[in-house]
């Protein structure tokens, strides 16, 4: 007997059915969300990715009404039937919920087992648990929501960067480790024994050579694979948007993403962009906000008070940091009446103990302008009144201070300030704040190293002012890098490149490597640099970080559809995992006995 499957088409997605459908034959298809049986009519809520349909099975037609009776929960059916209104009895809380299916026909193509949890939003499983299951996970409306919103982002950015004349081009996914920042993951050659590939951790050596070789622009989105330390915003493999221009300056590029940026939000949130993005300097931020990505959905500056302390307090944690030749950071709070006393004693110094801050002061400026906490007995009067002019408060602030080293100090204050903001109710979902956050510095200096490292990579141009510092004074040359910033979310990065050869060698150089490293690591990229390279700069943006934010959710892994633990296992699959000793000595590899 032919199954309908076999004899009819499916009539609509269920999520799409209206009143505009009544008196329609329609077949439909999916998994059962819920039956309940109501004086002899059996109901059935029939779910696929779209959303659910009810089913009216009836006693009048028997066959269909026992049929029903026997299914569960997630056993896949068809049904065929007519679509009749539910007149008064509308269910206003779904989309399809003035309308139902009279069943003629129903047919089970599929039994399950009973899920170890409820297919439904907000569901009450433990997440390793809901990983374990992952093919399940996947069925709840959430995540099927979030992976559609994926596939027409993706269909989008394929349209707007082809209206403007980029070739989508793929890169190597078996490539050379070179140092990019993070470890990489390596691939053991059985054709080469004792040699091995890395997993690419982005295209970037590709996309310039792309550049090199007059394909003009290029974008990619692309798998990207990193050996580093997991976090809500942070996978191993993980996906971005490449992008890679020649003869352009970093202004044509940020307009460019700019109207990228503008059309997303736009199509997808209704939401208007204001163009052209705000623009702010890496030392700006790290004045104002302690950190080079900040959110500026509130404002709530901080305040360097070092030079105002300076010689005038006795505070011993103030007097440590001038030993060190550290920073005293204030968070000003112009009305603190919300945090308790528990929260100055607990909550704010076990925040900033994360960044490694020994402890928070406190004070609070009262409404007759008195001073109290712990800071207040060692300043002087005339001192308080100089802050607080400086830091523009007044009675009811309240004043965070963290007294370390500038990056211990500057980055437990850029926490404090978004703890505070969130308590405030500050970091409203429906806001939204881009940033283009620009001039980072070329380099930073690694103490344990004993050497310059690049802040960026070895491939970022330096600021064309800056290039006889080079020479003379590293640490002060800025680079023309800038990363896109969207709720205190580093959404991506890019520069303009080194296109020169001798100005690559010379960051290498300044980089600690040798003739022989460079020759080792870079050999093909330097050599291609010779053979008439253009000016050109590009930017990738995390497309996972996208998604996050545009679907709200709170963590990566609720739109990588298959994605790692914090400590990058796979439940599902049980991976990472052993392989048998015939696979490793065909590829050369003996593992230590324990």
């Amino acid at each position: 007997m032919a199954t309908l499957l076999q004899t009819h088409s499916r009539t609509k997605m269920n999520g799409n059915f209206r009143g505009s459908d009544v008196g329609q034959e329609v077949t439909v298809f999916g998994w059962v969300q819920a039956y309940r049986h109501h004086g002899g009519v059996m109901f059935i809520d029939l779910r696929d990715r779209t959303g659910f349909v009810q089913l009216r099975c009836e006693t009048d037609r028997p066959i269909v009404h026992a049929i029903a009776m026997t299914v569960r929960p997630e056993w896949v059916i068809a049904a065929r039937g007519t679509m009749i209104s539910r007149g008064s009895n509308i269910n206003s809380k779904i989309p399809t919920g003035e309308v139902e299916i009279e069943v003629h026909q129903l047919e089970i193509l599929s039994e399950a087992l009973t899920p170890p949890f409820e297919i439904k939003d907000g569901v009450n499983a433990n997440e390793d648990l809901r990983l374990q299951y992952r093919y399940l996970d996947l069925r709840r409306p959430e995540l099927n929501r979030n992976f559609a919103l994926r596939s027409q982002i993706t269909q989008m950015t394929r349209q707007y960067f082809t209206a403007h004349d980029f070739l989508e081009l793929e890169t190597p996914i078996l490539t050379k480790s070179t140092p990019e920042g993070a470890r990489d993951y390596l691939v053991p050659s059985r054709v080469h024994p004792g040699q091995f590939y890395a997993l690419p951790q982005s295209p970037q050596q590709f996309k310039q050579l792309f550049m090199m070789a007059g394909m003009d622009r290029y974008m990619q989105i692309c798998r990207c694979f990193r050996d580093e330390d997991l976090r809500a915003d942070r996978q191993p493999e993980f996906t971005q948007l490449d992008l890679e221009m020649s003869f352009v300056s970093r202004e044509q590029l940020w307009e460019l993403l700019e109207g990228y940026a503008a059309q997303v939000w736009q199509q997808v949130l209704g939401v208007q962009v204001q163009l052209p993005i705000q623009r702010m300097s890496y030392q700006h931020a790290m004045d104002k906000y302690g950190c080079d990505k900040p959110d500026l959905r509130f404002d709530m500056p901080l305040f360097d008070a070092t030079e105002l302390l300076r010689g005038r307090t006795e505070f011993r944690p103030f007097v440590s940091a001038f030993e060190i030749r550290g920073m005293i950071k204030v968070l000003p709070i112009p009305d603190g009446s919300t945090f308790t006393r528990k929260d100055l004693d607990t909550l704010f110094p076990q925040e900033a103990a994360q960044h490694g801050a020994k402890g928070v002061a406190w004070a609070r400026i009262g409404e007759d302008g008195s001073w109290s906490g712990t800071v207040a007995k060692s300043l002087s009067d005339e001192l308080k009144a100089e802050l607080a002019a400086a830091m523009k408060v007044g009675p009811g602030a309240l004043l965070l201070w963290v007294a370390d080293k500038p990056s211990t100090a500057n980055a437990a204050c850029a926490r404090l300030r978004l703890v505070a903001g969130d308590r405030l109710g500050l970091l409203g979902k429906t806001n939204w704040a881009f940033l283009w956050v620009t001039d980072f510095p070329m380099f930073e200096y690694d103490d344990e190293e004993k050497r310059w490292v690049a802040m960026h990579h070895p491939f970022t141009s330096p600021r064309l002012d800056h290039m006889d510092k080079l020479d003379t004074d590293p640490g002060s040359v800025l680079a023309q890098a800038y990363d896109l910033v969207v709720n205190g979310i580093e959404l991506g990065g890019g520069s303009i490149r080194i296109h020169n050869s001798e100005v690559q060698a010379k960051v290498f150089s300044l980089l600690g490597l040798s003739d022989e490293d460079i020759r080792s690591k870079f050999g093909f990229f330097v050599d291609a640099l010779k053979y008439g390279t253009p000016p050109h700069g590009g930017i990738a943006l995390g497309v996972d970080r996208m998604l996050m934010l545009l679907a709200g959710a709170e963590s990566l892994r609720d739109v990588i559809a298959f994605p790692k633990t914090s400590r990058a296992t796979c439940l599902m699959t049980e991976s990472p995992s052993a392989v048998d000793d015939k696979q490793l000595r065909e590829l050369g590899i003996a593992l230590a006995k324990p």
